[in-house]
């Protein structure tokens, strides 16, 4: 072909117009100006006009062999493409052969040029790519999320929490039976796995599942109700190398959070596994009482990210994926997600966990003493604040100090006990102050005591005993 036949039909390079030159054109290519260079697709491959026939303007109208095709320019023939690629090809473009059509970004003019002649088939400028990274570019947010559940999946299980049927007219155990189900993580290789105590509370038995399916029986190490941490250890064969198998996450800090820190939970919604959530910490040094035994959880999580039943549990992570909390429970009146979710931070988790597989409990110091409901004071004698004791056992620190409770006198009248008004010059009113001065000290330390008894104000030094 002459250079004049080939001007006569060379295309006119415009920034969206995409036609069909037919004939004297061999090839029945279809042209395009794409990032500065002419692109050509024909009925098996794509081309470029960056090598150009001497003394003339055209594309060269000939096939290069792959070793040859110019730097930055890669030849894809289409049976290299996947049905997921084609699909994409034709969901991008739904111009006829002659139709002139507008496309803003490269995938989109090469998907134009590629189904407008029939085939599919891709065009890499600027290096090969994947056809992932062809199809949708993720952004460097998008990148950091992906990389976190990458990272910490294989941390996070799935815990069923099974109880015995009985027969209801002759008692007999039928079968084992779901009652629960929660989400756990992976503390270290010995097969520990941390997760909330209301998850296990009742369980007769417990079923973990890893990552891949695999499912082991588990049995309760230790249980700290009072900030609903529970440590399981998990029943696996000995031929199993746990140090290969098991990948515990990795420990980070809540000591430094700031609100609107980027976090991410991970957990068993609805059964759903290893479900992701994404939000900031909405606030931090919140207070939220156990659900197990009323005591106050401090220095709590709250974040916005989405937590259901079933991420009980789960970890709570920052952007480096290092656990910053277990997700514990949610403020709900409907009982799903609202936008507010509480997480316990990992700093007292480690305190918990440590103990519990040391000991099999946790040891807090402790009075020794059952009091009234919180205001019951108030109630019953107007103006007047304080904890209301209502028994100091036999042998407890409380009572060897002198501590009285709430008793009956001769003539079976009500006589009301001390009430308890401040711990070691702090003024107390309700059980939660009581409880937050208590995780302050330690077993064996002395504390100072002021009680109202009658009318009369009394101090007592108490030497703090453990909870063993």
């Amino acid at each position: 072909m002459s250079c004049a036949q080939a001007k006569r039909c060379a295309p006119e390079w415009g920034s969206s117009d995409v036609r069909h030159h037919g004939s004297p054109c061999p090839g029945g290519r279809l042209w395009r100006r794409v990032r500065g260079h002419r692109v050509a697709v024909a009925s098996t491959h794509l081309y470029t006009d960056t090598k150009l026939s001497e003394g003339c303007s055209c594309p060269r109208q000939i096939e290069l062999p792959h070793r040859c095709m110019p730097p930055g320019i890669q030849r894809a023939p289409i049976a290299s493409l996947s049905h997921r690629d084609i699909q994409d090809l034709h969901a991008l473009h739904s111009a006829s052969l002659y139709q002139t059509t507008q496309h803003s970004t490269l995938w989109e003019q090469v998907a134009a040029l590629a189904t407008a002649c029939g085939i599919a088939a891709l065009l890499f400028i600027g290096g090969p790519i994947g056809p992932a990274e062809a199809r949708a570019r993720l952004t460097q947010d998008e990148q950091l999320t992906i990389d976190v559940f990458k990272k910490n999946t294989p941390s996070v299980v799935y815990i069923e929490n099974l109880a015995l049927r009985r027969d209801q007219f002759t008692l007999d155990l039928m079968e084992k039976v779901p009652q629960g189900a929660g989400s756990g993580t992976i503390w270290d290789t010995d097969g520990h796995v941390v997760t909330n105590a209301h998850v296990i509370a009742g369980a007769s038995d417990l079923q973990v599942s890893l990552m891949g399916d695999e499912e082991y029986p588990a049995s309760i190490v230790g249980v700290d109700r009072d900030k609903d941490v529970a440590v399981l250890q998990l029943k696996m064969p000995e031929d199993i190398d746990k140090k290969k198998r098991l990948q515990p996450v990795t420990l980070g800090s809540s000591a430094d959070l700031q609100v609107g820190q980027r976090v991410y939970a991970i957990g068993n919604p609805y059964g759903l596994d290893h479900t992701l959530t994404t939000g900031v910490i909405s606030g931090t040094g919140r207070e939220i009482n156990s659900g197990n035994t009323g005591r106050p959880i401090e220095n709590v999580i709250q974040t916005d990210a989405a937590i259901n039943p079933g991420n009980s549990g789960g970890p709570l992570l920052d952007t480096s994926g290092d656990l910053i909390g277990i997700n514990t429970a949610i403020y709900s009146p409907s009982g799903a997600n609202s936008g507010v979710g509480f997480a316990v931070p990992v700093d007292l988790i480690r305190s918990s966990v440590s103990q519990i597989i040391q000991f099999g409990k946790v040891l807090r110091p402790i009075l020794g003493i059952s009091f009234a409901p919180d205001q019951s004071v108030e109630q019953l004698q107007q103006g007047i604040q304080g904890i209301l004791v209502l028994d100091a056992r036999d042998g407890s620190p409380a009572r060897l100090a002198g501590v009285n409770g709430t008793r009956r006198d001769q003539s079976g009248r009500l006589v009301l006990g001390d009430i308890i008004s401040a711990f070691n010059g702090k003024k107390v009113k309700t059980g939660t102050d009581l409880y937050r001065e208590l995780d302050k000290c330690t077993i064996g330390q002395e504390v100072d005591l002021e009680i109202l008894r009658g009318s009369e104000k009394v101090s007592l030094k108490v030497t703090l005993g453990s909870n063993n």
